[in-house]
């Protein structure tokens, strides 16, 4: 296959992913205050792995020789992938904290008489809406098309 065409269809690919990569990029831009760092981490290894490809593409468009592009995508590849392994090990030691932190907190018991309570409230309220909506779909099922 002539490595335009996999040009082509590299590029297509990394325009598609957007919905991928934007996230990510709205998480990098957030700010350390907004986002935890795994997160921020995750989506720049997201980044690297988008450009990777973009990276191929344009690459794939210049160079004539194979190994070329063959390079980009194994040393944005090792990157992504090194950068994604580093967010998810500081993920895991952010659950650890926070479940150290929950650990920690004192926990009143319920009064005597007291429930918790259990969606009844939700459902109360849920199940009529559900009914006044099937009712009217059907009943708007005899009327005439005006």
């Amino acid at each position: 296959m002539p490595q335009p065409v996999l040009a082509l269809g590299c590029a297509a690919v990394t325009g598609a992913g957007c919905v991928w990569y934007l996230p990510a990029l709205a998480d990098l831009r957030a700010g350390a205050a907004d986002r935890p760092l795994s997160r921020r981490a995750a989506a720049l290894a997201c980044l690297t792995g988008w450009a990777t490809l973009g990276a191929v593409a344009v690459v794939l468009t210049v160079a004539t020789a194979w190994w070329m592009p063959g390079a980009v995508a194994a040393v944005g590849g090792t990157a992504a992938a090194v950068l994604r392994i580093r967010a998810a090990v500081r993920r895991a030691g952010e659950q650890r904290e926070a479940a150290r932190q929950w650990a920690q907190l004192p926990h009143a018991p319920l009064p005597a008489g007291a429930r918790r309570p259990h969606g009844v409230a939700v459902t109360a309220a849920v199940v009529p809406v559900m009914v006044a909506v099937l009712v009217l779909t059907l009943a708007g099922r005899g009327l005439p098309a005006g």
